[in-house]
């Protein structure tokens, strides 16, 4: 590569890194560097979405577009690669800062926590960059708090399904007629009463 080339590239990459705004993290893989950003302010919450996006330069300065690249995001739950990976967003080519037609993805990190991101790629479309992988270790914090249910009353236990399908039947098949008996008896028995004449 060309010293003056090499000088301005470090020149540039300097001048991005110490702006304050952004904490742009730059990783060398081969003969591609990318730098990684992720929104809101490499901050991002647990549930919220947020958007990762690298910007891939070939040695020279040249930015690799997605549609040159044969490029894979794959999101890790911890400091490091894990299997399964947790997500695998599709990336699409997005214009961020100076750079057009990077790969972007949008991520919701699902709890709060450290989580491995990697973007491995190699060429396609007649690109010549070398097959690369790049890193990245993002610390996800708490997002808002969901908002609270709505209270209701409780209401009362329905029947189950086995207890709606017991027949309500005496286990002494005899002991319904034994009631009826019992009350006809009472019943003729007031009946006699009332009719005996009264006594001198």
């Amino acid at each position: 590569m060309d010293v003056g080339v090499a000088i301005a590239a470090v020149g540039r990459l300097a001048g991005w890194l110490s702006r304050p705004a952004y904490a742009h993290k730059t990783e060398v893989s081969g003969d591609v560097a990318g730098i990684w950003h992720l929104e809101p302010n490499h901050s991002p919450k647990a549930g919220e979405p947020a958007q990762v996006w690298i910007a891939l330069t070939q040695a020279g300065g040249k930015v690799i577009p997605l549609k040159d690249c044969d490029c894979r995001l794959t999101v890790y739950a911890g400091p490091t690669i894990a299997a399964p990976p947790l997500l695998e967003p599709p990336l699409v080519a997005i214009a961020a800062e100076q750079y057009q037609g990077i790969p972007g993805a949008t991520l919701i990190f699902p709890a709060v926590g450290q989580y491995f991101l990697q973007l491995t790629g190699k060429p396609q479309a007649g690109a010549t960059f070398q097959p690369f992988a790049l890193s990245y270790t993002v610390t996800v914090a708490a997002g808002q708090s969901p908002a609270p249910a709505i209270a209701r009353s409780p209401s009362p236990p329905s029947p189950s399904p086995a207890a709606a399908a017991v027949p309500l039947v005496s286990p002494h098949p005899g002991a319904g007629w034994l009631g009826v008996g019992v009350l006809l008896s009472l019943a003729v028995g007031l009946w006699l009463g009332r009719r005996r004449p009264p006594l001198p």
